[in-house]
């Protein structure tokens, strides 16, 4: 349920490394997330060539119960966008860490993604 290839966040967003792009990874939100907020209607995603700051909101996810803001997992530089999402929302519940990715960025500092929780780690934090 939670890829040990990935590295995760407490706003449960993961990331795998490397991305589509040099020197990127990838972002999405985990199964636990996509539960928790049910079925995704609309995704709005930071733009190609924006700065983001880790911990700040950077896109929102609307389902059927709630909106809930997207996090950015480390600083860095957005340098693409799953562009399949504004047809098919769904893929964000149905292939979380799949087709249902959220977007690549080019952190700033790539040894913050070090700080980031493994799968082990994160399962941990469900549990509390």
């Amino acid at each position: 349920m939670y890829p040990d290839d990935l590295k995760y966040t407490q706003e449960h967003e993961w990331v795998r490394s490397p991305g589509e792009s040099e020197g990127s990874v990838r972002v999405g939100i985990t199964h636990f997330a996509q539960d928790a907020l049910g079925d995704i209607v609309y995704v709005s995603l930071p733009a190609v060539g924006d700065a983001v700051v880790a911990g700040a909101a950077c896109g929102e996810l609307e389902s059927t119960k709630s909106v809930s803001d997207v996090y950015a997992p480390v600083d860095g530089e957005i340098v693409a966008v799953n562009e399949s999402l504004d047809a098919t929302p769904e893929l964000v519940n149905s292939d979380p860490y799949g087709g249902g990715w959220l977007y690549d960025l080019v952190p700033s500092q790539p040894e913050a993604l070090d700080a980031l929780m493994d799968a082990t780690t994160y399962q941990g934090t469900l549990a509390e």
